[in-house]
């Protein structure tokens, strides 16, 4: 596999290096809402695939804050998706999938029923509540109906806006002592399947830190947490193979931050197929493909996520200062 567009830019000091988009993947769109004045430190985030998009869900942390994940189920009745809202303010933040779902009613997309039609918008939130100073200055619909209407007036393939932006506002990390933030990636298959494309969006909010050898155990802390993640790909998939390919990008969580999964975090991985293409599938290994595929999955969750981490921005608010996590440090310092 290869990574997409590994690009270097310079901005002030500090070099960030792109690992290309998830809007590499032909047809998925990102769109962004966030308030961080006032009290506020939350947004949302919506990823809008084209429609007859497969999808499917894998939760892994104790403590998930998610909406509509049953209906992502390979035994149930609905196989595609219409948007995923990933959302701040903790269960309170869910309402911001209404917004989506009306945006998407407006224009024809959901599940046909007599009458019209039934937008399906899974939706996973982080807590960030309190972060920018009041409690309950958390999403709304009409916070998700605008990260909706960014997300379609986006031109196709346009480039995700990183960090302190969505539902990465107000992201923490290492247990609420570090800013977090939204990253993106994608990587390209390779051989006779290199016109695959698997791209990750992740919002890092993790009680865990990114992995380094030799790094301190973090503390408990206070507050909750949670890392989400959306892979998306432009191969062609059934709900459970969308499932199974969740469940295999977990590992690139695992590879990012230490701890996960834990029971103070809601960790939450989406599928979208938007079955554009067929995978190429070697007789004498039918499965070699798809394991390639999940193992880029996984490896898009883990650059997206390193993303977001370098991405994040100082913050302060009448709540306290949240700093970047630093490039080095000392072992024994959390």
């Amino acid at each position: 596999m290869t990574i997409g567009k590994s690009e270097g830019n310079t901005e002030g000091n500090t070099e960030l290096v792109s690992y290309g988009s998830i809007t590499d993947v032909p047809g998925i769109r990102v769109g962004q809402a966030q308030r961080h004045t006032d009290g506020w430190l939350t947004g949302v985030s919506v990823v809008l695939p084209p429609p007859g998009t497969i999808g499917s869900v894998d939760v892994r942390g104790g403590g998930p804050g998610t909406h509509e994940t049953d209906a992502l189920d390979p035994s149930t009745m609905v196989s595609t998706v219409d948007a995923v809202a990933l959302t701040g303010g903790s269960a309170y933040g869910l309402t911001a999938a209404g917004g989506v779902q009306r945006w998407c009613e407006e224009h024809g997309r959901g599940f046909p029923v007599p009458g019209g039609v039934v937008p399906i918008v899974p939706a996973a939130a982080i807590f960030d509540l309190g972060r920018g100073g009041d409690f309950s200055a958390r999403p709304t619909p009409d916070m998700g109906y605008e990260a909706a209407l960014d997300a379609a007036g986006s031109p196709e393939g346009a480039d995700v806006v990183r960090g302190n932006v969505g539902a990465g506002t107000g992201a923490a990390l290492g247990a609420g002592q570090f800013k977090g933030g939204l990253g993106t990636a994608s990587v390209r298959l390779t051989g006779e399947n290199s016109h695959i494309l698997v791209g990750a969006l992740a919002v890092v909010n993790a009680a865990g830190i990114p992995w380094r050898p030799g790094a301190a155990t973090v503390p408990a802390g206070e507050g909750l947490n949670t890392t989400l993640a959306v892979v998306a790909t432009n191969a062609t998939l059934t709900v459970a193979q969308a499932q199974r390919t969740a469940t295999a990008a977990h590992a690139g969580m695992a590879r990012a931050l230490n701890p996960v999964h834990t029971l103070a975090d809601g960790d939450t991985i989406f599928t979208l197929a938007t079955c554009a293409e067929s995978l190429m599938v070697n007789p004498k290994l039918p499965v070699g493909a798809l394991i390639e595929l999940q193992s880029a999955a996984a490896e898009a969750v883990r650059l997206a996520i390193l993303d977001g981490v370098a991405c994040a921005e100082e913050v302060q608010t009448p709540a306290g200062i949240l700093r970047p996590f630093p490039e080095e440090m000392p072992q024994g310092s959390i």
